[in-house]
């Protein structure tokens, strides 16, 4: 496990996790540091091979998330700053997620099938993303980190993977 990413199995992580994200304001953070922090979160994400990571997940307190999903013909790079789901379609998906900070647990996960997520992009232009599939789940799953909550909150049928499909307490 890549020791840059908080866990819950640490009680001062966990707590970390547990906080709201605060807003990422621009005008602190130059250009460079704001380009540098993006290639360190892709780093991270990848070396874990994970497809999201939000930036409370290596301890920064900023509404960041980076995540690479394929898309239709290559992988799908996204960073967003200060995301916030706009709005989401009332049908839902269960689907198996896991998570960099809870390592070796999954559980199915009911979310909405579609999205509209609005936020800004590195150079803080806004932006406004309609996702549905795999990128509707992740920025879900992201936004609820920045927010505080981990997906074991939602989860049903948690297991652990080195003990596949054994129920959790």
């Amino acid at each position: 496990m890549n020791p840059e990413i908080y866990l819950i199995d640490d009680a001062s992580q966990r707590d970390f996790l547990a906080r709201p994200a605060g807003y990422f304001d621009f005008d602190a953070h130059p250009r460079k540091e704001v380009d540098d922090l993006l290639r360190r979160m892709r780093r991270i994400m990848r070396e874990a091979n994970g497809i999201g990571l939000s930036a409370n997940q290596i301890g920064l307190p900023h509404r960041l998330f980076v995540t690479e999903v394929p898309g239709k013909d290559d992988m799908k790079f996204y960073a967003v700053f200060n995301p916030e789901i706009e709005k989401m379609e009332k049908d839902k998906v269960i689907m198996e997620e896991g998570c960099l900070s809870v390592p070796g647990i999954y559980g199915d996960v009911e979310r909405p099938a579609r999205l509209v997520l609005r936020g800004q992009d590195k150079r803080g232009k806004p932006l406004k993303i309609k996702a549905w599939g795999l990128l509707a789940r992740v920025f879900q799953h992201e936004v609820d980190h920045l927010n505080g909550k981990l997906f074991l909150e939602k989860a049903k049928n948690t297991y652990r993977a080195n003990r596949p499909h054994e129920n959790l307490p």
